[in-house]
This record gives C-alpha cells, sequence and structure tokens, in this order.
C-alpha cells in the first residue's frame, strides 16, 4: 500500500518550556494521520463506530530523532504495514516540510473491537479499502 502525506501546523500550545512540540503531541498526529489515512480510502471511522466496530491501540512506538517548533508545517506520512483477521499495523513518519528534515518515526498497532471490547474480524470492506492481504501475525 502506498503511503499517504497530511500535513499538520505545530500549534504554540503543543510546546513545552523548552519550546518544542512536546513528546506526548507526536501520538496526537499519528491519530489526525490515521484517521485521515483511512478516510482517504473511502474507511469513514465514524461510521464504523457507529456499527459497534472499534479501532483500539494496543501499542504505539515513537522514536525522535530531531525536534519540530511552533509554527512548524510537519508532513506526516503513513502507511500500512501489516494487517491480520483482527490487528493493523500503521507506521509514520514525521518531516518538518521546510527542509525536509526526518523528525520522528513511529508505529501503530490497533485491534478490532466490537461493543463489549472482544477482538471482531476487521469487516470485509475494510480489509478491501486497504487493500493488503491478511498476513499471519
Amino acid at each position: 500500500m502506498e503511503p499517504q502525506t497530511i500535513k499538520i501546523r505545530v500549534r504554540y500550545s503543543e510546546t513545552d518550556k523548552m519550546g518544542v512540540v512536546h513528546h506526548s503531541r507526536y501520538f496526537s498526529y499519528f491519530e489526525v494521520a490515521r484517521i485521515e489515512y483511512l478516510r482517504n480510502l473511502g474507511v469513514d471511522y465514524a461510521s464504523l463506530e457507529k456499527e459497534g466496530i472499534y479501532l483500539a491501540v494496543l501499542e504505539a512506538y515513537c522514536k525522535y530523532k530531531a525536534p519540530a517548533y511552533f509554527d512548524d508545517v510537519l508532513t506526516v506520512e503513513t502507511c500500512l504495514t501489516k494487517l491480520t483477521a483482527v490487528q493493523m499495523e500503521l507506521t509514520y513518519k514525521v518531516h518538518r516540510e521546510e527542509e525536509g528534515q526526518l523528525l520522528v518515526e513511529g508505529s501503530s498497532t490497533l485491534a478490532c473491537l466490537d461493543t463489549h471490547f472482544r477482538p471482531h474480524r476487521i469487516p470485509e470492506e475494510v480489509r478491501k479499502a486497504l487493500g493488503m492481504e491478511e498476513s499471519e501475525g
């Protein structure tokens, strides 16, 4: 699956006392990128939830390479790297748009759950939209 990219401008409230983006904010950027990634593939996360299907984060990882600052425009590249019957893994790369410097790399593993928080098979229409065959794992 081809990566997709979104842009996010760093808001002042996202920076810490040192004037850099607080480390926790990158997980919010990943979430925005993930929702937009799915939306661009025709998967509306809000509609999934209305149907009683949830994508819960099981694991999240972030490797910091360089700081981002207030008013920087960041590009967040998202790519689906693994798909099983009930889980998906996405990777993220965050660059400062101005010079393209890689600032952060990360990933998240999500589990598909029903309304009782039990594992649920990822719906067929979602798997088709993601365009990946299931892999073992």
